[in-house]
């Protein structure tokens, strides 16, 4: 196994730790550096980081952390979080156009609830649907680990009968997701594109920089389809073969875009922005900040370099 791979599976390890996260949760100087990947906890926050991205002309989409829920409150909680996240947005006039959208887990809504939990999940999602279309906007699901994929499409496929903008997640390292693509990459078909931060077996994901391949024949599938292509990546030579493809294909700026984390590379978010490619970031925000905080750190050694560069200079 690689240095790197050692590393990535460490920290993903320690997202599950209680007692690694309640250590870093109560130190002070920790909290202040997961500001610049977490805006805050509450919606105020989140309305907050939208208002500043629009005014540098960055689009978004939020995420209401929290996932793997077992417990129909918790579940019922996220949903009214979303409600509220949009009715917030809408009064701030932020959601038009579909500028600030949301991002849905469906194991935050209640997927894993014992029984009824698939159903249960889907009306949450419907619901959040029906706030999103009223407030002008949309909403893109979340894909998670690989054993949720076919359930995930399977609500995918149900929300879009009655939302039809609901965006999709596939992840470039899974062996499947090249036919997903293809099966995705029809008209107005929203589809963002990412290399994926869960912990994968080896006999259903690709491992090192074989993801990279993986990442590039999916972009070639999407930005050959008729579908609307979102880039999530910080790769710069993933970007520029993104921006290449669609050159290719006689894309015009509006029918693609780009999508990176709140915090991640900000200048080159804005540089993409002004140069007139869309640009959309993925804002997290909630309580349940550290298992997201350190799935971050395991995608990328250059995030967890910044993360200790900060405690260090902070301290």
């Amino acid at each position: 196994m690689q240095a790197s791979d050692l590393l990535r599976n460490s920290l993903l390890q320690l997202a599950k730790s209680t007692a690694v996260r309640d250590t870093v949760e109560q130190a002070p100087v920790s909290r202040g550096v997961v500001r610049r990947f977490v805006p805050g906890a509450t919606t105020p926050d989140a309305v907050r980081a939208v208002g500043e991205l629009q005014a540098t002309h960055r689009m978004a989409t939020i995420d209401y952390l929290g996932e793997d829920t077992t417990d129909l409150s918790q579940a019922q909680h996220t949903r009214d979080a979303y409600l509220a996240l949009l009715t917030a947005m809408s009064a701030q006039g932020q959601t038009g156009d579909g500028r600030a959208e949301v991002s849905l887990k469906l194991s935050a809504l209640g997927q894993s609830l014992p029984g009824d939990g698939h159903k249960i999940a889907l009306d949450h999602a419907r619901q959040i649907c029906q706030a999103a279309t009223n407030a002008g906007t949309t909403v893109t699901l979340d894909m998670e680990d690989h054993t949720t994929t076919d359930a995930t499409l399977e609500s995918l496929r149900e929300l879009r009968q009655d939302f039809p903008t609901v965006g999709a997640v596939v992840q470039a390292y899974l062996f499947r997701t090249e036919a997903d693509c293809r099966d995705l990459a029809h008209e107005g078909s929203r589809v963002r594109l990412c290399k994926g931060a869960y912990k994968e077996p080896e006999s259903v994901a690709f491992q090192g920089a074989d993801v990279d391949k993986s990442y590039v024949r999916c972009l070639k599938a999407l930005m050959a389809g008729r579908g609307y292509p979102m880039v999530a990546s910080h790769d710069p030579r993933l970007i520029e073969i993104a921006g290449a493809l669609a050159a290719k294909h006689g894309r015009d700026p509006m029918s693609f875009e780009y999508q990176m984390l709140y915090g991640i590379r900000p200048e080159e978010q804005q540089r993409i922005a002004d140069r007139g490619d869309q640009m959309r970031v993925y804002i997290p925000y909630g309580e349940q900040w550290y298992g997201y905080l350190m799935r971050r750190m395991a995608e990328k050694p250059a995030n967890l370099l910044f993360f200790l560069r900060g405690v260090v200079s902070r301290g």
